[in-house]
């Protein structure tokens, strides 16, 4: 039966010319070296090593043999560095839960630096923070991007550690080509026939801004429409069906709109990376000092 300290004799053998000067290198004694030629040999039923006064040398099948199997040990040297690199993320496949507008721009560029330097593999599941929260409490992701109001510190929660990247003030989107794009400052008591488009889950930070402000005025808050497709509130606003509340980060240039602020305090949008505090894999918090060099870069 042959193995690979079989293997490894033989290319120490063409590699140094001499069964000496291969023992030496292998850190084997002679006699193991021609113990393992032998078996080897014996199992291909034909010599691979010719031993002359200068030395040893292969045989014609000895040196094809030797070429066959040189990669062998190539995809092994490979396979072993991989395992070490999987070994020290604490995860052969990273799990990451992000939202789209701010996480689209971010999430790509760090998976690609992690990649160039671990074998781990990344997969994303796009969803709303409250759902990525759930999501890693339950350890169905390692990690998560997400994104609360300034004012709500206790979001997150003391099991999980964030790594705080952007903070936003939220501003209200509008037609560029719109009479609302004029002003340098808006206030939403003179938008009361305004519409809005508002998000799926009326949970979502910029929608409770919204309620918050218009409670605050005593005026009703009007919706166009409940979506969380930004080239569709992009595609709405840009008509001037309506306004949206938003920050910079998620503006697409590709549309006709602007960002304008408001009167009244909307408050900031603060993008945060999570982990469980007690069993975060390295791959989650090397992915996370990743994005803090991301947003910097970008700033």
């Amino acid at each position: 039966m042959m193995n690979l300290q079989q293997f490894r004799v033989l290319l120490a053998v063409r590699e140094h010319g001499s069964l000496t000067r291969a023992a030496e290198a292998l850190r084997y004694g002679v006699p193991t070296v021609t113990h393992h030629l032998g078996a080897l040999e014996a199992h291909l039923g034909t010599a691979l090593v010719a031993r002359e006064r200068s030395g040893a040398r292969l045989t014609e099948l000895g040196e094809y043999f030797a070429t066959e199997i040189a990669p062998v040990f190539t995809r092994i040297d490979r396979a072993e560095r991989a395992v070490a690199e999987l070994r020290d993320a604490g995860t052969v496949t990273l799990r990451v839960g992000t939202f789209s507008s701010t996480g689209s721009r971010l999430i790509p560029a760090a998976i690609a630096a992690l990649q160039r330097r671990s074998a781990v593999r990344v997969e994303v599941v796009e969803a709303e923070p409250t759902e990525v929260l759930r999501q890693l409490r339950a350890g169905e992701v390692h990690a998560g991007l997400v994104y609360h109001l300034s004012t709500e510190p206790g979001f997150i929660g003391d099991d999980l550690v964030q790594r705080p990247l952007i903070s936003e003030p939220y501003r209200v989107l509008v037609a560029g080509s719109g009479p609302l794009a004029a002003r340098a400052e808006l206030d939403l008591a003179e938008l009361a026939e305004a519409a809005w488009v508002c998000s799926r889950n009326a949970d979502e930070a910029s929608d409770r801004v919204l309620r918050r402000v218009h409670r605050a005025l005593g005026i009703p808050m009007r919706e166009l429409m409940r979506t969380d497709d930004l080239a569709m509130i992009h595609g709405l606003v840009a008509e001037g069906l309506g306004c949206a509340l938003t920050t910079e980060g998620a503006v697409d240039a590709d549309f006709d709109v602007v960002l304008r602020p408001a009167v009244q305090d909307l408050g900031e949008r603060r993008v945060s990376y999570v982990t469980l505090r007690d069993a975060a894999p390295p791959a989650a918090r090397s992915l996370g000092g990743i994005l803090e060099r991301v947003v910097a870069e970008r700033r």
